[in-house]
């Protein structure tokens, strides 16, 4: 499954805040908070490990497929994560 993501780097934590709609260009996002700064690729291997122990799968199962440089960031997730992601974003 594809997932859209808003991120914001450098948080004191790694957290889920929920769903916000309408974002232009994407639609729907996952909006998170992650605690790596954006230097180096650092905030996106925190965003794949953080999403991979969240939603119980392996870090290689999940993939930054575009905006590795921005804030909104398309991901892929095994659709098994689906359900456990719906639990975590409150819906």
């Amino acid at each position: 499954m594809k997932l859209a993501l808003k991120v914001t780097p450098g948080a004191s934590r790694s957290e889920i805040l929920g769903w916000e709609n309408d974002y232009p260009q994407v639609g729907r996002v996952l909006k998170l908070r992650i605690a790596a700064p954006p230097v180096d690729g650092k905030a996106n291997k925190e965003i794949t490990a953080f999403l991979a122990k969240s939603l119980g799968v392996p870090k290689s199962s999940v993939e930054i497929l575009h905006g590795s440089s921005g804030r909104i960031k398309m991901v892929q997730i095994p659709d098994q994560a689906v359900p456990r992601l719906q639990e975590l974003a409150g819906e």
